[in-house]
């Protein structure tokens, strides 16, 4: 699903404009970025946690070259599904 039909899947559901749904959709994710900032926790219960995860700094390889290439460390998003969300998948 793109953010294109969540947009007008949301719009459908919630009874609202493509406009609205859009603008809302787009609170959520910046919400959801926000929290990771601050606090690197989101939970939604029954859907999942969205957390930060510190990735260390390591050596990788340029696959063209072979040569080592120096990864510096950064922070990744990860996400752990619900319980809700993985009942509903099977």
């Amino acid at each position: 699903m793109t953010k294109a039909e969540l947009v007008e899947f949301v719009a459908d559901n919630a009874d609202l404009t493509k406009a609205d749904a859009a603008r809302a959709i787009e609170a959520v994710m910046e919400g959801v970025t926000e929290g990771l900032k601050k606090s690197g926790k989101v939970t939604l219960v029954g859907f999942g946690t969205f957390s930060a995860k510190k990735r260390a700094a390591r050596t990788g390889r340029n696959p063209q070259t072979g040569e080592a290439v120096k990864i510096g460390a950064r922070v990744v998003p990860a996400f752990k599904a619900g319980s809700k969300l993985k009942d509903a998948l099977n």
